[in-house]
């Protein structure tokens, strides 16, 4: 029997992340796992959609609670590729999700540790454990080639002598 640690859950947000690659969305990937199963997938869907709200997180959060008939998703663990934002951070506050476990960190936008923190804020009425940095490099690899190929894509359709 496989033992599923952080690692094994990452590596299935890592696989949602793929699909959202494919379809040529930034790829970002999230699973939330209760008693050792995961009861929600998501990958990000905001180009597709047309949706801003449409990050992995916040799908798989919606997924989740249809499925357990309830928007206090206690005794769950969210995974997410890339920190949280504070959308996401904000929604999983709410849905009382007890750990999140994220893959890299994101200083543009994370509410998780990087810009803001959302998960320890006495202000608010719950805490999130946060579990950083799994399979970090996979997950950062996965958003610097999707930015570099969008880039040179960009570059190769520009017009002679634009630049």
């Amino acid at each position: 029997m496989i033992e599923k640690t952080h690692e094994y859950w990452m590596a299935r947000a890592i696989a949602e992340a793929s699909k959202a690659e494919g379809k040529g969305e930034v790829p970002i990937g999230c699973v939330i796992v209760r008693d050792d199963r995961i009861i929600a997938r998501g990958h990000n869907l905001r180009e597709t959609s047309r949706d801003p709200s449409a990050h992995a997180e916040m799908i798989a959060i919606r997924k989740a609670a249809r499925k357990l008939d309830s928007w206090r998703l206690l005794a769950t663990t969210l995974y997410v590729t890339l920190e949280p934002c504070s959308m996401c951070m904000g929604a999983i506050v709410l849905a009382r999700i007890p750990t999140v476990v994220f893959g890299c960190f994101d200083p543009k936008g994370g509410a998780a540790g990087s810009l803001f923190d959302f998960s320890n804020d006495p202000r608010l009425n719950h805490r999130v454990e946060l579990v950083s940095r799994v399979r970090e490099g996979e997950c950062s690899s996965l958003l610097t080639g999707f930015f570099a190929a969008l880039r040179r894509k960009r570059k190769n359709s520009l017009p002679v002598g634009a630049a």
